[in-house]
């Protein structure tokens, strides 16, 4: 089998032993990244469970929240049965959120409460009822707050959820302003939108309602109730129809992003288009067409978060984009290596997680952290900033590296 990336030097060079040592240097990082906060103070909302916040402090930058959608990749690697009640708890944080506000905003910051950030709270409900055997009715309760998330802030046509526009979804924030939409993105900032993320159908967004509507059928099967599985069943379906018909490009063998103002598919590429691999959306020969698009992002060091930069600053200023060549994010490499092994693409699979695992190792070693974001062209050099310092700590980097160790090395 011919491998996909440019080099063959893709594997941990000090083997599993080094793993090893790094995954106990993130055991021991988990203790200093939890945090406690119960009451409001200030601008940060006080939350009932304790948490972890994505980064060590430092000098220049401190993290006190809890963010959305890094509490998933959290829970995904700050795993084992004496980590039940945090991970719950956490879980738990994010209700208490919708509750209190009618959204779960970006993280538990009154500044925040404007904007969420890419959905994953299904994905985050099954993943403790599959791993921790969760009764039906623990299931139930919690996905009916999912339910109303996607009704009320996802399924929104007027403020302050205008999120639903025509057949499809963006992204979106109460002011109504580009930049804050691409906030709620996650990929702030990012050349993918040109500045202009609310004219947008996001093909990650609307791969993730997607998942939360076959995840509703799940759950509505598992309580016996027919026919709510079947209309959750027929709105994943006509939301797949949508998407093929708008966001997937056949001559390139790719989905993109779908700018509905215009009515024109975006030619931008970025690993947003292997979402719908992860959420179940692709046929099989959509997933073969993607998979065959792989060598467009690798690069030495892991998978270019897009395959070009912002081109013309004279429009855009000085933005930083971080979400961009030459950086890779460990969410992005989870969310397509996972849709690649659901597809039977696990040799492309191993080999993207292995050189992803070696990028980090090399920077642990040697400079003695984990960070939020590497440099994939050039590994060894730094990444490029956004539009705070890069970070040190990371919980999400952590969180894919001890999955990729156990899935990939049969490490804890």
């Amino acid at each position: 089998m011919i491998s996909v990336f440019p080099t063959s030097h893709n594997h941990p060079e000090s083997g599993t032993e080094g793993i090893r040592h790094a995954l106990d240097f993130i055991r021991r990082q988990w203790r200093e990244l939890e945090h406690r906060a119960p009451k409001d103070d200030g601008t940060l909302i006080g939350l009932p469970e304790k948490y972890v916040v994505p980064a060590t402090s430092n000098e220049h930058f401190s993290f006190q929240e809890q963010y959305y959608w890094d509490s998933y990749f959290t829970a995904i690697g700050y795993n084992g049965a004496d980590k039940e009640a945090l991970i719950e708890g956490m879980l738990d944080n994010l209700i208490h959120l919708f509750d209190r506000f009618g959204i779960i905003p970006t993280a538990n910051r009154m500044y925040f409460t404007g904007r969420s950030q890419p959905p994953l709270l299904t994905s985050y409900i099954f993943y403790l009822y599959d791993n921790y055997n969760k009764s039906p009715a623990w299931l139930k309760q919690r996905m009916a707050v999912a339910e109303r998330e996607y009704r009320t802030v996802w399924m929104g046509t007027q403020q302050p959820h205008w999120r639903r526009v025509g057949v499809l979804n963006r992204y979106y924030d109460i002011n109504a302003l580009h930049d804050l939409a691409e906030a709620e993105s996650g990929w702030d900032m990012t050349p993918r939108f040109e500045r202009k993320c609310l004219d947008y159908y996001p093909i990650d967004l609307n791969s993730l309602l997607f998942k939360y509507e076959m995840d509703l059928a799940r759950a509505a099967e598992i309580a016996g109730d027919t026919a709510a599985h079947k209309q959750w069943k027929h709105a994943a379906t006509m939301r797949k129809t949508s998407v093929d018909e708008l966001m997937w490009n056949e001559a390139k063998q790719m989905y993109f992003d779908y700018d509905y103002v215009t009515r024109t598919q975006s030619s931008f590429m970025s690993l947003a288009s292997f979402y719908p691999l992860w959420a179940g959306m692709a046929s099989q020969e959509q997933a073969a067409g993607m998979a065959r698009s792989l060598p467009k992002f690798m690069k030495a060091g892991g998978l270019s978060t897009t395959t070009r930069p912002l081109l013309d600053m004279s429009i855009f200023g000085s933005m930083k984009t971080q979400w961009a060549v030459p950086n890779g994010w460990a969410p992005l490499h989870y969310f397509v290596t996972e849709g690649l092994e659901q597809y039977g693409f696990g040799y492309q699979s191993a080999e993207i997680a292995k050189t992803w695992l070696a990028t980090n190792l090399r920077w642990y070693e040697a400079h003695g952290e984990f960070i939020e974001k590497y440099n994939v062209v050039s590994p060894d050099k730094s990444p490029h900033d956004g539009m705070y310092p890069s970070q040190a700590g990371f919980a999400w980097t952590n969180a894919v590296f001890v999955f990729y160790a156990r899935r990939y090395y049969g490490l804890e």
